[in-house]
């Protein structure tokens, strides 16, 4: 796990990958989506969030989000990487913005004890992601997006 932290209130944002700056209002975004958890929030690189990966699941490549659990004083930790979840919103047809929202929401429930290793499982978290975002007035991930028309 990434360095401890120490009792806080609230939501921490690091913004450890500068490129994280190009999605407008990417803090706020965070705040609003995290509300008053007390969690460290994560806005890192791919080659960061690859080495968390490889050191911590056995697993050597990035991911777009990684979840680590409580510690004293603290709900958790997030990290997601910058390249991976823009990668992904332009394949989906998202902005990044959206996407992070997504994201976050994952790694807030994966937080609350939710998993998606079993398809009953993953239907009940995908479930509990759409009705998270949609009292953001945020889109529900799981719908299908059209692309944009080019003529």
């Amino acid at each position: 796990m990434p360095p401890d932290h120490p009792q806080r209130a609230g939501t921490e944002i690091i913004v450890a990958d500068p490129a994280w700056r190009r999605v407008h209002g990417i803090e706020r975004l965070v705040r609003r989506v995290c509300g008053d958890a007390n969690v460290v929030v994560v806005l890192d690189s791919d080659r960061a969030v690859r080495q968390l990966n490889a050191r911590h699941r056995g697993r050597d490549k990035p991911t777009n989000v990684l979840t680590f659990p409580p510690a004293p004083g603290l709900a958790g930790e997030i990290v997601l990487a910058r390249g991976v979840v823009a990668r992904e919103a332009a394949a989906e047809g998202k902005c990044v913005a959206d996407h992070t929202a997504h994201l976050l929401v994952h790694g807030l429930l994966h937080l609350e004890g939710h998993d998606h290793h079993a398809a009953g499982e993953a239907r009940r978290m995908e479930m509990a992601e759409t009705r998270w975002l949609a009292r953001l007035g945020m889109p529900n991930p799981w719908k299908a997006r059209r692309a944009p028309r080019l003529s």
